[in-house]
């Protein structure tokens, strides 16, 4: 089956390898381009023509986000899947013994967990117009209360904990629709969140995109769809804890 997918933060990482498997696939994509300076999406034009959609977005901008959904909305009435990849840092080694930056923290709680809801308010008529009615929400097993174990990463955590939870309340929101929400944890993955490339990391950005598209295209393909509940999993399909 042919889809309708937009990715966010899809310069470079998780995000450009799922933008890359869903054109291989032979799936239309809008893909959210937050640095024009990057330039491997730009590459893709000339590769996919019509089925590969350029859209430039800053999830943690309203306005942004209010003029990326009108332009999806010059080329389709219907959006099957959202990606909401998008995602920042900020400080992971403070604690709360030191001097905590909160002017960062808000920004990053504004990117991470307000971008995906801008998003997914602001293509919601599309989503609910399609016939795969799901949202893919990247998440992170740092965001799971009942795992934690850190000291640090206040923003990212915390930010990600609220990702799951307007994930849950989404998803309450629209099953009766046949919509659904998965809340997904892209395992450690070679990217340069961190300023620069996290090498050591277990995955490569292709593996992970691979591995998040399986579990969602099963997801998207299910005969009992939408889900009851959303569920919050992890890169190799194993539920996390909320």
């Amino acid at each position: 089956m042919r889809y309708t997918a937009l990715v966010t933060g899809a310069d470079h990482g998780i995000g450009l390898a799922l933008v890359r498997q869903l054109l291989e696939e032979g799936h239309q994509v809008f893909a959210g381009r937050f640095n024009p300076k990057e330039q491997a999406l730009s590459e893709l034009a000339a590769t996919y023509g019509d089925r590969f959609i350029l859209v430039d977005l800053d999830v943690g901008n309203d306005a942004s986000v209010q003029a990326a959904a009108a332009k999806v909305k010059e080329h389709t009435d219907s959006l099957d899947l959202l990606i909401n990849n998008a995602a920042i840092l900020g400080d992971i080694e403070t604690t709360v013994l030191g001097e905590l930056n909160f002017e960062e923290m808000l920004q990053v709680y504004n990117v991470n967990a307000l971008g995906s809801l801008r998003m997914t308010n602001a293509l919601i008529e599309l989503i609910l117009n399609s016939n795969g009615r799901t949202i893919a929400n990247i998440s992170s097993e740092a965001g799971s209360v009942g795992q934690c174990y850190r000291d640090s990463w206040f923003a990212y955590m915390m930010s990600k904990t609220a990702v799951n939870m307007h994930s849950n309340v989404v998803h309450n929101g629209i099953k009766a629709q046949g919509g659904q929400v998965l809340v997904l944890h892209p395992g450690w993955v070679q990217t340069f969140m961190r300023g620069e490339k996290d090498s050591a990391a277990t995955l490569t950005p292709e593996q992970s995109a691979s591995k998040l598209w399986g579990i969602i295209r099963e997801a998207m393909e299910r005969e009992d769809r939408p889900l009851e509940k959303p569920v919050f999993l992890d890169v190799d399909g194993q539920v996390l804890p909320w």
